[in-house]
């Protein structure tokens, strides 16, 4: 059955970011006298930022002080790391394929808003999407399902779960599709491996947006 939309993660997804917050975390933690290691951050890269707070601190330190070290964290992540982020190759030219193709388009990203915005710039895909959500517009972000839900919902009431697909880099996108009823594609430019996209929900696996161009007439998205 052909797709009808895909709902794209784009941290680690459309641009090249993960490690770039991974590293801001762990600049944050040690600012507020916690030494957490690079690579235990960067497991969790791919939630909202409550629920990795909740999974690597204790939970009077989360309530206490979990907001200021997020406020902490953004502010260093948009003056230090936000203006090396990249796109992955051929984001653009994916997007114009599926658009071709007749596909509907939104962004569902546990991103900030004010990031989301600089994502799209930055990708080259400002002018095709037809919705898209942050962090800001969802009570709970991923692992659960809310992102996906509100993202889905701004392509109209008229798309079947059954016909859509998310894109994601990490197991929290699968997870959190998952929760909703709507199936993955992983892409490993994220970084993580593929047997923990798969064991996570994946029903497929590419290198990045590129080699999902490439071989999209033999992808879920068309079969």
């Amino acid at each position: 059955m052909t797709a009808e939309a895909l709902l794209f993660d784009i941290d680690g997804t459309l641009v090249d970011s993960v490690d770039l917050h991974a590293r801001a975390w762990e600049e944050a933690f040690e600012h507020f006298g916690r030494r957490i290691s690079l690579a235990k951050i960067r497991a969790q890269i791919g939630k909202g930022a409550d629920e990795l707070l909740k999974t690597l601190l204790p939970p009077e330190e989360f309530e206490k002080r979990g907001e200021e070290i997020d406020r902490w964290r953004s502010d260093l992540y948009k003056r230090k790391y936000l203006g090396q982020v990249r796109a992955f190759p051929r984001v653009r030219e994916l997007f114009q394929e599926l658009l071709r193709r007749k596909l509907r388009i939104a962004l569902a990203s546990s991103a900030k808003g004010d990031e989301l915005a600089r994502y799209k710039q930055i990708a080259g895909i400002d002018d095709l999407i037809d919705a898209e959500t942050s962090s800001d517009d969802a009570e709970r972000s991923k692992p659960n399902p809310d992102i996906f839900a509100v993202a889905l919902k701004g392509l109209g009431g008229d798309v079947r779960k059954d016909r859509v697909l998310v894109v994601g880099d990490s197991p929290w996108d699968a997870i959190a599709a998952g929760r909703l009823g709507v199936r993955t594609l992983g892409v490993l430019c994220g970084g993580f491996p593929e047997a923990e996209l798969r064991k996570a929900g994946c029903i497929a696996i590419y290198r990045d947006p590129a080699d999902l161009l490439a071989r999209l007439d033999e992808s879920p998205i068309v079969r």
